[in-house]
Order: structure tokens, then sequence, then C-alpha cells
């Protein structure tokens, strides 16, 4: 290590531009250059990160050495070699890590060229460690150039010895510029062997057509003149033995030879470097699956937009539908059908349009200001009509829909943030609003966005405070006895006063939020359950879930350890599930439904009817019983078409041996019919709206002493 003459950021001008690459390229904050000593590890390039150096034995460098492939750590607090490492648990919080061995032309491992980030990864492709070595080569040829620039003022001995090794070209001349050295390196990149070249003028490497400005001056500098490029690296052309002109670096040294000046160059072939920079900088700009601009790319050209200060009009895409292609036949089969989407936009946009994937299926366009005449309207529906047209992957057919949210500059944001966040609201608005349809931004969508954070900021507070309460509906059988209970969620709001679930639900049911309110209403109904049961033994609560308690992977644990903390028994526990909210869910959460009907929970499907469900999820799901909806209960007396509704369901309930109860009986007639159809129970405004536990307990002759103790 000694020969390259290393030190902490000695290389940060020649490696700095990898480094800045790197951060684009994997999205990374730090990109380093380390460089192993006997007690230390040093940075000879950083950028992202201010120490310059770490003591070897605690660093991931010392690590990755004794490698000879990259040593990548999705995530280092998981590691078993690392979780305890100081530059995990300390203040550099490094959690993830990639590194890739610098080994000298020796074989001895020199340092890395290594990535760091704060925050863990999912995945490392083989892809990215194929970048990442390519960096360590081009690295690695920037600290080899130094080493021989170094070399040539050791002994001529030395120097020749060294420069055998070396895959570089290297050339002598002396004071009169005269080639009187000529490496192996130099003869296999200009194909001239030794006894070619030594001897003739340095000239006898410069272009016939550029000989009057480098020949001149590479022969004035021999002469003695001014050295303006010693010490640099230029990039020029060099003439090769067949005629035709290379790409290469050179970096001249000079120094004083028997009274006269003499020179020396080690040259490189950038042939090769110069199409591996345009690999990376298309990776660094290209989405590597559809070849489209990147969001980094979008985000530059709708900077030029905001300098050039020109009309412009952003559209932002979203695929619905696309999820059920990747759960049919795989990501690759999405993969192909993201490509096909690539190729229709962008034979439906103009050559100055801009077409940009975001990530995922989410794309960009942003018009030229000939397409901002059409009309943005005009083009979002061309692109909504385009892609809703079948695709065809694996001879299956496919159809999938857009909804596209609409933004102009400068009206709707002056800003490259600003527009972004302006075509992502209206895209919320066209999907809220029933996708497959544009929406174009209006201030009242930011506003309702900020009061949708306000809102959540209130749950938070409510939650947290304690406003949240439990009512409870009574479920009654054909004989008028209390079967059971639905608890029903309500918010008792210190100045709204008592609020519906309309009022906030449908937003809580997004929210992070929902897992832990989920969790204290399913725990304060179990609690509640298990005290009316030495009333009524048979007493079982209905508890509504939300999406996302399925979809964290811990429902069954949950619902187990709530069982064992209230000595409610599993058969005492429903849980109600809505059709749709199934529909989002994968087989993990299959899984843990399947569980917890083993263990005796019984699972209800909500509103059964409404949705968007198939029969085959009646014959895939652990279900127990069916609730019919109160749409077809309202008009059960009047509508043919309803009454036709509620009997299908009771006796396709029947079939599959589940249970039936009616929501929303409000009358006497309705109740009969549904008991004539065959309907198991009822629940509705006839025998009781949703109270609180103290009315529901004295209207039931259920404990009064122990509701009030929980209720306090």
């Amino acid at each position: 290590m000694a020969a390259y003459g290393l030190s902490s950021d000695v290389m940060q001008g020649d490696l700095e531009p990898l480094n800045l690459l790197a951060r684009a390229l994997f999205g990374v904050p730090t990109s380093m250059v380390s460089v192993v000593s006997h007690h230390h590890t040093f940075f000879a390039s950083r950028v992202g990160i201010s120490v310059c150096e770490v003591d070897r034995h605690i660093s991931f460098c010392h690590s990755t050495i004794a490698r000879d492939e990259p040593l990548v750590i999705l995530d280092a607090s998981q590691d078993s070699n690392f979780y305890d490492n100081p530059l995990v648990t300390g203040p550099a919080h490094v959690r993830f890590y990639a590194g890739a061995p610098l080994i000298g032309p020796s074989g001895a491992a020199i340092g890395s060229f290594c990535l760091l980030d704060t925050r863990p990864r999912k995945a490392f492709t083989p892809e990215d460690v194929a970048n990442l070595k390519l960096l360590a080569t081009l690295a690695l040829d920037k600290m080899e150039l130094r080493r021989l620039a170094r070399a040539q003022q050791a002994s001529d001995n030395r120097f020749r010895q060294m420069s055998d090794t070396s895959p570089a070209g290297i050339i002598c001349a002396d004071h009169e510029g005269i080639i009187c050295f000529w490496n192996q390196g130099a003869e296999a990149m200009l194909g001239f062997s030794a006894a070619e070249a030594e001897g003739q003028s340095i000239d006898f490497i410069v272009p016939h057509r550029l000989r009057g400005s480098h020949g001149g001056g590479l022969k004035h500098v021999a002469a003695g003149g001014k050295p303006k490029l010693v010490g640099q690296s230029v990039e020029l052309w060099a003439l090769c033995k067949d005629g035709s002109e290379l790409p290469i670096e050179l970096a001249l040294s000079m120094w004083q030879d028997e009274g006269g000046a003499s020179f020396g160059a080690i040259i490189r072939d950038l042939s090769g470097r110069r199409a591996n920079e345009e690999r990376l900088d298309r990776l660094a700009h290209r989405d590597h699956l559809t070849a489209l601009p990147n969001r980094l790319v979008l985000r530059q050209r709708l900077d030029e937009v905001t300098r050039a200060q020109v009309d412009a009009t952003l559209l932002v895409l979203d695929l619905d539908g696309f999820k059920q292609v990747n759960d049919t036949l795989g990501h690759s089969a999405g993969d192909r059908l993201l490509q096909d989407v690539a190729g229709r936009l962008l034979s439906a946009t103009g050559p100055l349009d801009t077409v940009a994937r975001l990530g995922g299926d989410e794309f960009a366009v942003i018009l030229s200001e000939h397409d901002v005449d059409q009309g943005a309207g005009t083009v979002a529906e061309r692109l909504i009509q385009l892609l809703s047209a079948p695709f065809t992957v694996d001879g299956l057919a496919f159809n999938l829909s857009a909804s596209v949210g609409v933004a102009h500059y400068p009206s709707h944001g002056k800003q490259t943030d600003d527009l972004l966040s302006a075509a992502d609201l209206a895209l919320y608005a066209a999907k809220a609003g029933g996708r497959q349809r544009h929406c174009i931004y209006s201030p009242r969508f930011r506003e309702a966005a900020l009061q949708q954070h306000a809102l959540e900021s209130e749950l938070r507070h409510a939650y947290e405070s304690g406003e949240f309460r439990l009512f409870y509906q009574p479920q009654i059988d054909g004989d008028g006895r209390l079967m059971g209970a639905e608890a029903l969620l309500r918010w008792d709001h210190p100045e709204r006063g008592l609020q519906s679930p309309a009022a906030f639900l449908s937003f809580l049911e997004k929210s992070p939020l929902a897992i832990q309110v989920g969790q204290w209403v399913l725990q304060t109904a179990c609690a509640q359950a298990a005290i009316w049961r030495q009333d009524a033994p048979g007493f079982r609560i209905g508890v509504n879930l939300f999406g996302l308690q399925l979809h964290n992977g811990n429902l069954a644990a949950e619902v187990r350890a709530v069982l064992e903390q209230t000595g409610l028994p599993a058969a005492n526990l429903e849980l109600e599930v809505t059709e749709n909210i199934i529909l989002q869910q994968n087989d993990v959460a299959l899984r843990m439904l399947r569980t917890l009907y083993a263990d005796g929970v019984s699972i209800a499907f909500d509103d059964f009817g409404t949705g968007f469900a198939s029969l085959s999820l009646l014959k895939r799901y652990p279900l127990s019983r069916l609730k019919i909806d109160q749409s077809f209960v309202r008009n059960l007396g009047q509508s043919r078409e309803d009454a036709a509704i509620v009997r299908s369901i009771v006796h396709m309930a029947k079939a599959f041996g589940l249970g039936v109860i009616a929501e929303g009986v409000e009358t006497v007639e309705q109740q009969e019919r549904l008991l004539a159809k065959g309907c198991d129970e009822l629940q509705g405004y006839l025998h009781g709206h949703p109270m609180p536990a103290l009315s529901f307990a004295s209207q039931f002759g259920l404990a009064d002493r122990l509701v009030r103790e929980i209720a306090a």
C-alpha cells in the first residue's frame, strides 16, 4: 500500500465523481473509497460522511478485504457479525453496507469501494453487485495511475519492473522529445512494438489532424518549456498502428535527467471506460425495466421548465388492477406488462413530451407546449382509453385501467416539488372518485389533504387521551333471546360531541393508527363480553377488523393473547370482515384467519352482497356466518329483487353450513319475512340502537356493578 502514497482524502478530487455517481445510482447518502492500514481504515475519498478514519477492527472494510467478491449487509442490526458493532450501535447508525474489495496488481487487498446507509435494504440485486464491482474497477484504475506516477520517481530498474506488470501504456521521452521507453501495455493498446516506437518523435502517437496543437505542445514540454500539463490527467486522441484513433487518458510527469528535462506518460484506453460510464449514466437516469427516464430525470426536466418559465403540464398516472397480474402470473409477467404500458404511453405522446416511470405501476408525462394547447384533459382521457384496451400476457388477457392526476405550470405550482405534489393530490382525487378517470388539480385538494392531516393528528390525540368509546348493538334470535352484540366504535370529541363512524372511520381505516385502535377495540370488547357471560353464558361479541390488522401478520397472536388475558372463550368471539377488505389481503391473512377459526373463533362476512367478492371466497375462507347488509333488508317488503337476494344469501349460507344474521331490521314485518326465509338472527333498531355498555346492561338485565367498573 505504501507504493500508492495514500492518506485521508489524498485522492478526493480524482475519486469524488465516482462517489457522487454511486450515490445517484444506488440511492445512498454515503459513498467512499476506504484504504486499510495496520491499525486504521482511512478514506482516500468520501462523500456524505465527515470522519476521515476509523479503527480497522470495527470497520466493515476489514471484513470486505478478506473476500474476493463484494460484501453486502442488508441490515447490520440483524447481522450476527455486526449487530453489536460500534458503527451500528453508535452515532453512525449504519444499517446497510455494500463494499467491493480493491485488489492491486500484486493480488493484495488495498481497501474497498463501499456504500453506507442508515436505513436497511430489502434487496441488493446481482445487477447492483455488478455495478458496484464496475465502480470499484474504475476507482482502482485511478489509484493505479497514482502508483505508477510515483514509481516513475524511483530507480529505472524498479520502474521497468513495475511497468511490465501494469496494463497501462507507459511512454518515456528524453529532452529532445524522442521516445526512449515503450512498455508492453502501450504496444497492446496502440499496436506499435517497442522497436517501432522507440527512437521516434513524441508526436508519433498524435493523429495527423491534431499534430499542430498536441504534438508541438509535447515537444515544448520535453524541451523544458513551461509544463502546463504536468501533474494533470487529460483526455485526448492517440494514433494506432492500423490508422484508427483511440480515446486515451494521459497523465504526464517530468523530471530532470542529466541536465535536461525528460518526461513520462501513463496512458489508458478510455473506449471501454467511456462505454461503462455511459452505461452507468443510463442506469442512474433510466428505469432499468422500461428504459424510460426515471424520477431523477423527471425532476430535472421539471426544473428546466421552472427555470425557463414556460407553460407545461404534468400528468401522473397510476394503474388500477396491476396487482392482480402480479398475484396471478408472478412478477416477471408483471414486468412485461409494465413494458407494454410504457410502449403504449410512448406511442400516444409527442416527440417533445417526456414519459417517465416513477416506480411500481406509476408513470408520469410532461406535455410539451403543443400538447398543452390541445388540452391536458383530452390527452389524459386518450391515455386512459389507450390503457383500458386489453393486454395479453402469457396468452392471458388482462384489463387494466388508469387514474390520472393533472397539474399545470405555473398556475398549480411554481417549483418542482409543488407541481409534483399538486399532480399527486389530483391523482388521489381521481382514484377516490372511482378510478379510470382524470382530475385536474384544485386548491381544495390541498385543503382536503391538510384537513386529513389535521384529522389524523386529532385521531391520534383521541386514542392517547381515551376519547374513543364502544357502543353495543344487540343480536337476537327468532325467539327474541339475546345471543350477543356487535361492538361499534364511537368518538367522544371534547368539542364536537359524540361522532358517528361516518365522521372518521373511513380515514382511520387507512391510517397506521388503525392497528392500535383495532387492538384497543378487541381488548375492550372481549373484557366486556367476559363480564356479561357471567349472566349470559352463551353471549357472543362481534368485533370489526380493520384491513391493516390483517395485513401486519400479528392478528392471530394478538387475538390469542387478548382471549387469555380477558378469560373469554374463543367460541364467544366473532371477528367481522368485509368482502372488500378480504380482497385486499394475501395468503398471510388467510393463514391467520384459518388459525383463529381452528381455535374456535367465529369469522363473519359483514355487509355481504355489497362488495366485489366472488363466491369462491365462501369456499376458500374459513367462515362461520354471513351478515346480510341492511340495504337489502330496508325494502324487503316492497322490492322483489331485494327479497330474491336475501333468499339466495340464506340458501347459499345453508349450503355452505354457515349461519345468517340480518342487519338493519327496523320493523316487525321485516323480522317476520327474514325468519320465514330461514334467517337465524336479527340486528337492528327493532331490538335496540347501538348503546353504551351501561345502557346495554340495563336493557338486558346484565350485571350492572361489573359494567360500571369497566366504564370507569
